[in-house]
């Protein structure tokens, strides 16, 4: 395991605190742990405690989970403070993860199409409002209602009125958007347009076919010259194309009779690129991070953010989805991301599974802070990553 642990330090009793043999415990991390004596602030005491007891926490379920290959960063202020790879591409090489290794998004990605459409919205490009049948006349849905008054939002923040993960099979199957899309009036209608919250992944990849006409580039495209290039995000890519090209790729496992067998690259879902088609390494997550959490205004406008980080529709999520956070006050829906009201704080959040990869991200606005984790070998650990992480950090924050 290769580890990069950067965290802003710089006050010598601080130091000798951290640092001397007096101090140390048996659940410091080893030697190999090391904090960057540069830039300090006061506020920052509550991330470099968390720091430390969350590499203890990643650390020991890294190993206790068996996972193949991991990546994690942390962003603080106004800067990365933390990352860690972890293991492997491929089991049974031992071609080490590193920071610019790419793993595959799945329904993270459905982050980087709300952040698209609200972009080409403050370009004047398309509007939220916008109705689906002014674009496509020929679109239909099983109810005239729901065909007329379909919207750009209802179709990026899930309240379309279709039964949830209405034709994900058909996707599953290698079917193309194009190819959904009629098959789309047959589909049971649970409501009128944003009157209820129902996760969809096909409906929600219309946002793709829309962006293109509106502009005549491809969705690929379009992500590129708006977001990975601004942001310096150089291992991102979408669809299949853009992940086999790079050489520095973990590959996929599946865990059979409790060992992880690697699998080979797969086309899964690369048919919805707005919902599950991004490919990007920890190194492009930390500037994600930075960019939504405001740190690039002149990349990514505050516009932007304010919309995608604004309440869209209630969602009344089963607890099993949110087993390992504390009880959550409220849980929503904007476009492309969850939010969570926890413990007092608002958080941005987002997770994602295809076919022998986890994703995970999370990012609270107020602090200024956000963490991302990456996976090659799904198990629980994916789900534990962001609650641990929060629940370390506001209780660090919480003590005198």
């Amino acid at each position: 395991m290769k580890i990069m642990i950067l965290a802003l330090s710089g006050i010598a009793f601080i130091l000798i605190i951290f640092f001397s043999p007096g101090h140390r415990t048996e659940s410091d991390p080893p030697a190999d742990f090391t904090i960057q004596s540069e830039a300090i602030r006061v506020d920052s005491l509550p991330i470099q405690k968390t720091i430390r007891k969350f590499d203890m926490f990643l650390r020991d379920s890294l190993h206790s989970t068996g996972c193949i290959g991991a990546a994690v960063c942390i962003f603080h202020h106004d800067e990365i403070v933390y990352t860690l790879t972890h293991g492997v591409k491929r089991a049974g090489t031992e071609d080490s993860v590193d920071r610019h290794t790419v793993f595959r998004l799945a329904s993270v990605s459905k982050g980087f199409a709300g952040v698209l459409a609200a972009i080409l919205q403050e370009e004047g490009i398309i509007s939220m409002d916008d109705r689906i049948i002014e674009y496509l006349p020929d679109f239909r849905l099983k109810d005239s209602i729901n065909t007329h008054d379909l919207a750009i939002r209802h179709v990026l923040n899930h309240t379309s009125g279709l039964v949830p993960h209405a034709y994900d099979n058909l996707a599953e199957d290698g079917k193309t958007i194009r190819e959904i899309i009629p098959e789309l009036a047959t589909v049971d209608i649970a409501g009128i347009p944003g009157q209820y919250y129902g996760y969809q992944n096909v409906i929600f990849s219309l946002i793709d076919t829309l962006a293109v006409l509106k502009t005549n580039r491809d969705y690929s495209e379009l992500v590129y010259r708006k977001i990975f290039r601004p942001l310096g995000m150089k291992d991102a890519s979408t669809g299949y194309r853009g992940l086999v090209w790079n050489h520095n790729v973990a590959f996929p496992h599946d865990r059979i009779n409790g060992e992880y067998h690697p699998r080979p690259l797969n086309t899964g879902y690369y048919n919805l690129l707005p919902a599950a088609g991004v490919n990007a390494s920890i190194d492009d997550m930390g500037k994600w991070l930075a960019a939504l959490l405001g740190f690039m205004p002149k990349k990514l406008d505050t516009a932007v953010i304010n919309l995608i980080t604004t309440p869209q529709v209630y969602t009344p999520l089963k607890r099993n989805y949110t087993r390992y956070w504390d009880p959550i006050e409220a849980r929503y829906y904007s476009f492309g991301w969850r939010i969570f009201d926890y413990k007092g704080k608002r958080i941005l959040y987002h997770g994602g599974y295809v076919r022998g990869y986890r994703a995970e991200i999370a990012f609270c606005p107020e602090e200024n802070t956000g963490i991302a984790f990456l996976l090659n070998s799904p198990n629980r650990l994916a789900s534990q990553v962001v609650p641990a992480f929060f629940n370390m950090y506001l209780e660090a924050q919480a003590l005198p």
